[in-house]
C-alpha cells in the first residue's frame, strides 16, 4: 500500500481562499442589489410625480371652463411629459452606468478567482511533489 502524506495547510488554504472570494462577491452582488433598488425606487419617484403634476394640471383646469383653459392643460401636459422623457433619459444613462459597473465588478470577480485557483492548484501540486519526493527518499 501506497503511503500518501498530503500538506493539510495548503488543502485548508485552498478552501479559505475559496470561501472567502465566494464571501466578498456576495458581499459586492448585495451592494449592487441596493444601488439597483435605490436606483428603481428613484425613477418611481419621478413617474409618481410627474402623475402627481399631471393630476394637479387636470384639477386646475376644470376649474376654469373655455377653451383656452383646454389648450393650457395641453400645453402643461406636453411640458410634464418632455420633463419626464428628460428624467428617464438621465435615468437610462445612469442604469447604464451601473450596469457597466455590475458587469467589471463580476468580470473581475471572475479573473480574481481563476487566478487564485491556479495558484491553489500550483502550490497544491508543489507540496503534492514535495511529498511524493520525500516518500521516495524515505523508501
Amino acid at each position: 500500500m501506497t503511503d500518501r502524506t498530503y500538506d493539510m495547510n495548503a488543502w485548508l488554504e485552498t478552501y479559505k481562499d475559496a470561501f472567502g472570494s465566494f464571501a466578498k462577491v456576495q458581499q459586492d452582488g448585495f451592494k449592487i442589489f441596493e444601488r439597483f433598488a435605490r436606483f428603481h425606487y428613484s425613477v418611481a419617484g419621478d413617474v409618481l410625480e410627474t402623475g402627481l403634476a399631471q393630476a394637479r394640471a387636470t384639477f386646475g383646469a376644470r376649474a376654469a371652463v373655455g377653451t383656452q383653459a383646454v389648450a393650457d392643460l395641453l400645453q402643461k401636459q406636453a411640458e410634464l411629459g418632455t420633463q419626464l422623457s428628460e428624467k428617464l433619459r438621465s435615468r437610462a444613462q445612469e442604469f447604464s452606468a451601473l450596469a457597466a459597473e455590475a458587469q467589471e465588478s463580476v468580470g473581475s470577480f471572475a479573473s480574481e478567482a481563476a487566478r487564485r485557483a491556479s495558484e491553489a492548484a500550483n502550490r497544491v501540486g508543489e507540496a503534492a511533489s514535495r511529498a511524493s519526493g520525500a516518500a521516495k527518499k524515505a523508501a
